[in-house]
């Protein structure tokens, strides 16, 4: 966790293999809900580069027409995450040949300050720690 940067998102802990997406949203993932928040999740075999868990973001064009609201959002959840991944790093070292793929759905159309996502978020994985 140290190399990786405490703080920090960096490529690799991002979701964007078309594979594991589709692997990710098949048959055997689960999910959690704050609202406006909900996390589609599974575990897979761990990879070459050795990261414990990727995410990614969806805000639907249903939820928001314009996509600066959209990309908004999702530059609060990905903040929110990059705060709060520390627990879900520490939760994965007991699965050490393991990777947790998480997606964020946004579900309301209404936009949240970042203190509100920064809650769900916390909630969301704290939750999803005491699952796994």
């Amino acid at each position: 966790m140290a190399a990786l940067g405490l703080f920090t998102l960096p490529k690799k802990e991002r979701l964007c293999n078309r594979k594991e997406i589709d692997q990710l949203f098949g048959g055997s993932s689960r999910s959690l809900a704050a609202y406006p928040l909900r996390v589609v999740y599974t575990m897979v075999p761990r990879g070459q580069d050795g990261v414990p868990a990727r995410m990614m973001v969806s805000v639907p064009k249903r939820c928001f027409k314009r996509a600066v609201k959209r990309n908004r959002v999702k530059r609060q959840v990905r903040e929110a995450y990059r705060h709060a991944k520390d627990s879900v790093f520490r939760m994965m070292d007991a699965y050490p040949d393991q990777t947790l793929l998480l997606a964020f759905v946004w579900l309301d159309v209404q936009l949240y300050d970042s203190d509100t996502v920064t809650a769900k978020m916390d909630n969301l994985l704290e939750r999803l720690c005491e699952r796994l």
